[in-house]
């Protein structure tokens, strides 16, 4: 999953930060999520896949 948020974050032009401050979504539990240690519920998903104006598929 982060591989595909990696993408979109490099599409957009915006850093992993500028997500978290938007969404509201902590930028600890960002990292958390690149080193495996847990993974996205799905509103956090959802939030993101607005945030990117994207499906969530």
């Amino acid at each position: 999953m982060y591989e595909i948020f990696e993408q979109l974050l490099a599409q957009a032009g915006v850093t992993s930060y500028q997500v978290s401050k938007a969404t509201g979504i902590a930028t600890a539990t960002l990292s958390d999520w690149k080193r495996g240690r847990s993974t996205p519920k799905q509103d956090k998903l959802q939030k993101i896949a607005d945030y990117f104006h994207v499906p969530l598929s």
